[in-house]
């Protein structure tokens, strides 16, 4: 694609970095943003260099945070015993979305795939455990996505927890083989963490 714009075309191959976005989408961001008042562009600029220069790590769930401990762990109408492990933001944002859930959670930030090299010791699974040591937790909810990655994670997190003597627990599978929980509607997740049953009935079957 030849630009009349040296500086259009730096902005649409930045653009067309990001996932799910092609260079004619990227053409028409990049055109859009052009046409915005310079104000409106600085706002939206400084607020995507905030995100990357100031957004952290929860110390305790690993969840993304303006602070060293997040909303969620802060809070002391939060169930600091029951913990629900999901794979990323997406998940935790789907799970309160329904209203269903009040414990707290613990992000992995993604799952087992041997075949992408990514290992346990690539999760945030020593945070996990490590909470499980601190003592108080008495049971751990696997909600991870319905996938052979998915299964292989909690299969892995199971054997670890049930020797640490946490009752573990699985979502029910109202969601599809394959899906992921950001995917599925509020009514469906609501009711699999609602109606989730020990983790070792879900591998007898």
């Amino acid at each position: 694609m030849a630009l009349s714009s040296a500086l259009l075309e730096q902005a649409v191959d930045q653009l067309a970095t990001l996932p799910g976005i092609g260079r004619r989408t990227a053409m028409r961001l990049a055109l859009d943003l052009l046409r915005r008042d310079l104000p409106e562009v600085v706002r939206f600029s400084e607020a995507v260099r905030n995100l990357r220069e100031q957004v952290q790590y929860c110390s305790e769930c690993c969840n993304i945070s303006d602070r060293p401990v997040c909303d969620i762990c802060a809070n002391p109408s939060r169930e600091p015993s029951q913990v629900c492990v999901v794979e990323d933001i997406r998940d935790v944002i789907a799970i309160e979305n329904t209203h269903q859930y009040k414990g707290r959670y613990h992000v992995l930030g993604g799952v087992i795939s041997p075949i992408d090299g990514v290992g346990p010791d690539n999760l945030h699974t020593k945070e996990l455990f490590r909470r499980i040591a601190q003592g108080g937790i008495k049971e751990v909810i696997l909600a991870l996505g319905a996938t052979l990655e998915g299964d292989t994670t909690s299969f892995f997190l199971y054997r670890k927890l049930n020797e640490a003597g946490v009752a573990v627990s699985v979502i029910a599978r109202g969601i599809s083989i394959g899906g992921d929980l950001d995917q599925v509607d509020e009514m469906t997740l609501g009711r699999s963490i609602a109606d989730r049953k020990p983790y070792q009935q879900s591998i007898k079957q």
